[in-house]
């Protein structure tokens, strides 16, 4: 038997069609840019990369061609200009590696760019498009805490770095990462981080497909979990796939939460994020329902799991009408309007 959220098969990646693609260019995430996916896989070769323990990691360095390195090297820098400052140009950066990963949905490229003037460095990714995971980006950047840059083009996806530990490595030594372990609030995050990712079905949210980051506040710290994969936004039809604490990667972090705070106190901290969802929503309203409109009317799931998802959720909520979804997009808006209680 399968485990109640066992993802089976690999997800396929959807296109971008045009009324997505009008949509990101309507907010500017949709633009011309000067590099593109497959430009990148013209190459020399890849050479394998290894950890502090020598062990070979997921991740390979890409050797360009030498006679294309100048010229891909200075477009490189003007997209990350691009991703993080609207492309206002500067003269002391420069191109310190090009990474690959075979591993996952995107197999992405990332980009290490140095400040030559203090060698602080920085990263971004340029992935395979995919219309589930942009949906998943800006979804994340309307109704969670953070905020996050991307950019498409066509077949092209570039996402800014986001900061934080591996949640798996994090609940190993959670002592270990910035000043002293704040157990409740960190199983109050996780509690949060829970809401947040069924309020709006962001699904496989196992350990290593998010981050910790950790916050210094006055003697004290703060922790905030961050989706780092958005492959999975309203795709699966069981609804468990949308909650964390079900994953067995994340036991530490169930098990971490039952250790130090009740049920009272559980039931209290997702009732404040739920308060925080409708406070985004309504914030971000128009925005929010014309990419539902747009979702609506978009294939990012099989027929046979929006079926199943709509029956599950239908039983949830109690609401039959639920059931008559045909779209994941129609179910998301329904499921979110109903879950925070906007109608």
């Amino acid at each position: 038997m399968h485990a109640p959220n066992e993802i089976r098969h690999k997800k396929p990646a959807y296109p971008i069609g045009a009324r997505l693609s009008e949509f990101l260019r309507s907010i500017d995430r949709g633009q011309r840019l000067p590099v593109a996916y497959h430009d990148l896989l013209r190459h020399d070769g890849l050479m394998a990369q290894h950890d502090a323990q020598g062990r070979e990691t997921l991740w390979t360095t890409v050797m360009p061609r030498p006679a294309e390195m100048e010229d891909l090297h200075e477009r490189l820098v003007h997209l990350y200009q691009l991703i993080v400052a609207d492309g206002r140009m500067v003269d002391h950066l420069r191109v310190a590696s090009i990474d690959f990963c075979a591993f996952g949905n995107s197999q992405p490229f990332r980009i290490k760019i140095l400040n030559q003037l203090n060698d602080n460095h920085d990263y971004y990714y340029i992935k395979q498009a995919d219309a589930s995971r942009v949906y998943g980006l800006e979804l994340e950047h309307m109704l969670s805490p953070n905020r996050i840059n991307y950019l498409v083009d066509g077949a092209t996806l570039v996402e800014e770095h986001i900061i934080g530990v591996p949640g798996d490595d994090f609940i190993r030594e959670p002592a270990r990462y910035g000043g002293h372990l704040n157990p409740v609030r960190l199983s109050k995050e996780f509690v949060k981080f829970n809401e947040r990712c069924f309020a709006r079905l962001l699904g496989d949210m196992r350990a290593y497909n998010f981050v910790v980051d950790v916050i210094q506040d006055f003697d004290q710290v703060q922790y905030r979990l961050r989706s780092i994969d958005f492959d999975q936004q309203s795709h699966e039809g069981r609804h468990r796939i949308y909650l964390p604490q079900f994953y067995k990667e994340n036991l530490p972090y169930v098990q971490f939460a039952r250790k130090h705070i009740d049920n009272d106190s559980a039931r209290q901290y997702s009732n404040e994020e739920l308060a925080l969802l409708r406070k985004r929503y309504r914030l971000s309203q128009a925005r929010i329902e014309e990419l539902l409109e747009v979702m609506a009317t978009d294939k990012i799931s099989t027929q046979a799991h929006v079926h199943q998802l709509a029956a599950e959720l239908a039983g949830f909520h109690g609401v039959a009408a639920l059931g008559a979804c045909q779209s994941m997009g129609q179910l998301l808006g329904r499921h979110l309007k109903l879950h925070l209680g906007l109608e």
